[in-house]
């Protein structure tokens, strides 16, 4: 879109455009950074020299067009529709924002990932408004200036920092990951050396990560790293200071040259001495309610030294930081009570005489989420088995009681009625789920498994609406044991369940699982079906163990949000059973 002829007021265009031109000789040309000024339509009104270069275009080509229009991309270099570009709506709302990674296309056809920051902007009046665009490459090494060494930041610099650490540390709800993250904003940035302690959960101080930039790269120093001695009450010293919450501090080599007054001193003047740092920078991570570490700073290449003029900028990351950590280690702690919930929920499988048996739960990436997937293996009688597999409705605390009154009652029944088909029992379990349990609805898979007269093992089983079992041969063929498929539990329909039986070849592996493993929201069922019969098929000669693993990392896919749970077995080879066939019950 081409800007007007005249102006908001009848300006000619020109005029305006030429009096928005001696803006590059005042504010925007002193920037280091990539500087676009639009207006509050999102038209380019001018940029600097730096803007010029990084987007490959003259400024007589950005003048007058729409921002948006005229640079922003997707991934495939194709124009971005106006509803998904964030940086507009930005524009658009007169509001500061920060963006990672978009791509934005340079005169030559090619395409540039950049990120970028925008704030509000006043162009020449009060009754003017418009937007400040900056643009920088995140992941392009800092400019050096005269001598090698890296220029100060500008006060532009610190902004888009700060974004970006808001951003960088946001974004995961890893404890490690986050470490790593700030390492890789301060570093080399700012420093030649990161160093980060952390008290545990114990009030137990670790060096939790030791980086320098060295030959262009982040290096982890993991001889630095490990446990450290107990913060002391009364030190004075820099580092325990920081550990306690105080304000931040500049350190040297000279601030630990004394007698040490505690541990933590003594580690504080190796870590000194043997990085070379001549000038460090400490700051406490505070959390919401305590302090949760501190971050050092540190230039041993860099010759000037820290200032009382950097600690502000320290204390805005580590205020982020601590935010940041404070969310990821509320997520890895209710993700541990989720797992150790439902772990426990799940049983302990049984020894069935000649066959091999295992099975796995993998639980939902979402820490406050335990599934309501399950699984059982019991004995019926000294020669019947029965299996099961199942799902209830939910990714909740609700599901994963409904799951497990699902599961208990399901044992009470087949108990109770140990010659009766698995149809049958299923069918009086679904009475109970309407009348008794807690349970919305529900889908499972119910098999009772024995030696036939003539040695064979037998799989008998019924299919409450849940993906069908997997039958995978020893030589490599996989079919999916598609008949009596019945509709699931508490739906309050009184339709007959059906029943089917297969004789299992020896060597052969039955899987039964939920359905995280085969379906997700950008794919149907049928595509994650298709998908598991192939890795499993050419992983029919796995042991049983790493059959399993290997199928949930191929096949498993990546964007799944569902818990899993598998239940797979392994026939013997035919001459090993385990008993006589004389005596053995008998059902259909």
């Amino acid at each position: 879109m081409n800007a007007t002829d005249t102006g908001p007021e009848g300006t000619p265009e020109h005029v305006r455009h030429a009096s928005y031109e001696a803006l590059r000789h005042e504010p925007l040309e002193n920037l280091r950074a990539a500087a676009v000024l639009v207006d509050n339509d999102g038209l380019v009104l001018t940029a600097n020299t730096a803007a010029q270069v990084l987007l490959g275009r003259h400024l007589k080509d950005l003048v007058g067009e729409d921002a948006h229009d005229l640079l922003h991309r997707d991934s495939h270099g194709q124009a971005l529709p106006r509803t998904r570009c964030e940086l507009r709506k930005v524009l658009l709302t007169g509001s500061t924002g920060h963006g990672e990674d978009d791509w934005f296309a340079r005169d030559d056809g090619t395409v540039r990932r950049l990120s970028w920051l925008v704030s509000p902007y006043a162009i020449a009046s009060e009754a003017e408004a418009g937007a400040l665009v900056l643009l920088y490459d995140a992941r392009q090494a800092p400019s050096h200036g005269d001598g090698g060494h890296l220029s100060p930041l500008t006060e532009l610099d610190r902004l888009a920092l700060l974004a970006e650490t808001t951003t960088q540390l946001t974004s995961t709800l890893d404890v490690e990951e986050a470490l790593h993250r700030l390492a890789a904003l301060a570093v080399p940035r700012l420093a030649d050396w990161a160093v980060i302690d952390l008290i545990t959960e114990r009030d137990e101080v670790r060096r939790a990560l030791v980086v320098e930039h060295t030959d262009g790269v982040l290096a982890q120093r993991e001889g630095l790293q490990g446990p450290m001695p107990p913060v002391p009450a009364e030190s004075p010293m820099p580092l325990s200071r920081a550990l306690r919450g105080a304000a931040s501090s500049l350190a040297g080599p000279a601030t630990y040259q004394g007698p040490p007054d505690s541990g933590i001193a003594v580690e504080q003047r190796r870590l000194f001495v043997t990085t070379g740092m001549h000038s460090a920078a400490i700051a406490p991570i505070r959390g919401l309610r305590d302090v949760l570490g501190a971050l050092t700073l540190g230039r041993s290449l860099r010759p000037d030294a820290f200032t009382g003029a950097d600690l502000p900028l320290l204390e805005d990351i580590t205020r982020r930081a601590g935010l940041a950590l404070d969310n990821a280690r509320l997520y890895q702690r209710q993700r541990k009570v989720a797992e150790t919930m439902q772990r426990h929920l799940l049983p302990q499988l049984p020894t069935v005489p000649g066959t091999e048996m295992t099975a796995r739960y993998v639980p939902s990436p979402d820490a406050s989420s335990v599934g309501g997937d399950w699984y059982d293996a019991f004995a019926l009688t000294d020669h019947v088995h029965a299996l099961a597999i199942g799902d209830v409705v939910g990714h909740d605390l609700d599901a994963a009681a409904g799951m497990a009154q699902l599961r208990n009652m399901l044992r009470a029944f087949a108990w109770s009625r140990p010659d009766a088909t698995p149809s049958e029992v299923v069918t009086q379990l679904d009475e109970a789920v309407k009348h008794i349990a807690e349970v919305p609805m529900a889908t499972m898979i119910m098999a009772k498994l024995d030696l036939d007269a003539e040695g064979r093992w037998r799989l008998h089983w019924t299919n409450a609406g849940h993906p069908p079992p997997l039958l995978i041969t020893h030589d490599g063929q996989a079919r999916y044991l598609a008949d009596a498929h019945g509709i699931l539990l508490g739906t309050g329909a009184t339709r007959p369940r059906p029943d089917a039986h297969t004789v299992v070849p020896p060597r052969a592996t039955v899987l039964f699982y939920t359905d995280g493993l085969v379906e997700t929201p950008q794919h149907p069922i049928d595509h994650g079906l298709n998908q598991l019969r192939r890795h499993a098929a050419a992983l029919a000669h796995r042991p049983l163990d790493s059959f399993c693993d290997t199928l949930l990392k191929q096949v498993r896919p990546h964007d799944n949000d569902d818990d899993v749970a598998l239940l797979a077995l392994r026939i013997p080879d035919a001459g090993d059973a385990p008993f006589p066939a004389a005596g053995r019950a008998e059902y259909q």
